[in-house]
C-alpha cells in the first residue's frame, strides 16, 4: 500500500488566512472534512493517510478556530460556516464533493448540502446533532439556557468553555480503557489555541444551537429523502 501523505497549507479567502490540511491524488474524488467543536482540522490528522490512496481529503479550519485566523467581520453562526465551506470548496475549484459530518460539523455541512445539493455526492454522517432528544442531561445548562436566556445562564455556558470543559467534550464519558487511547493532546492543544475573542465567538456558536433547532426537521428530512445526483 502506497505511504499517503498530508500536506498543510494556508490560503487568502477573501481576506481571510485559512490554514487547511490536505491528503490526495488531485484527480481523485473529493470528501470534505469540516471538523466539530471544540476542535480543528487536527482531529483527522489520522484518518487522512488512511483514505489518501483513494480519495482527495480536505480538512479545514474554520475561521476562529485551529490556525486559521478570527476576523472581525465574519459571520460566526452556522449560516456563515456553511458560507465559508461553499467559499472555500470553490476557491480551490471543486465543484463536487461528498461530506463527512459529525459534532456541530453535521449542521453546517447539511445546510450547505440543502443549499446546493448538486454539489453534494455523498453523505456521511457519524454522530450529527440534528434530533433534540440527543439534548440529555449533559447539556442541562444549555437547556436551562435556552427557556430562560438570562445573562447569567449565558455565563454558565462561559464556564464550559474552559480547559477542563474541553477534556470532558473530548472524553464524552467513554469507558476507562478508551479514554487511554485519546491524547490528553487534543484539549491541550485546543484550548492554548483560545484567546478571549475565541472564547465569545464558542459561546455565541453555543447559545445558537437554540436558534438551530428550528433546523432539525430539515436535516432529517435532507438525510432522509434527498436523491443526490448521479
Amino acid at each position: 500500500m502506497p505511504v499517503c501523505h498530508v500536506t498543510h497549507h494556508r490560503l487568502d479567502l477573501d481576506g481571510i488566512d485559512i490554514f487547511y490540511r490536505a491528503a490526495e491524488p488531485q484527480d481523485a474524488p473529493v470528501v470534505l472534512l469540516p471538523h466539530g467543536y471544540p476542535c480543528s482540522s487536527y482531529e483527522f490528522r489520522g484518518l487522512m493517510p488512511l483514505l489518501a490512496d483513494r480519495w482527495r481529503l480536505l480538512a479545514p479550519d474554520f475561521p476562529g478556530c485551529g490556525y486559521s485566523a478570527t476576523p472581525d467581520d465574519f459571520a460566526y453562526d452556522f449560516d456563515g460556516y456553511a458560507d465559508f465551506l461553499e467559499r472555500f470548496t470553490r476557491h480551490l475549484g471543486i465543484e463536487r464533493f461528498a461530506l463527512y459530518l459529525h459534532d456541530f460539523g453535521s449542521q453546517i455541512g447539511l445546510r450547505l448540502a440543502i443549499a446546493q445539493p448538486q454539489r453534494i455526492t455523498a453523505l456521511i454522517v457519524q454522530n450529527g446533532d440534528i434530533y433534540e432528544d440527543q439534548l440529555g442531561p449533559k447539556y442541562a445548562a444549555l437547556q436551562r439556557f435556552f427557556a430562560n436566556p438570562t445573562p447569567q445562564a449565558r455565563a454558565g455556558l462561559a464556564d464550559a468553555v474552559s480547559l477542563e470543559g474541553f477534556e470532558e467534550e473530548f472524553l464524552n464519558e467513554v469507558e476507562p480503557e478508551l479514554a487511554e487511547r485519546i491524547p490528553p493532546d487534543l484539549w491541550h492543544l485546543h484550548w492554548a489555541l483560545m484567546s478571549p475573542r475565541r472564547k465569545e465567538i464558542a459561546v455565541q456558536v453555543i447559545a445558537g444551537l437554540k436558534e438551530n433547532l428550528a433546523w432539525f426537521p430539515r436535516y432529517q428530512a435532507t438525510c432522509a429523502t434527498t436523491s443526490l445526483p448521479p
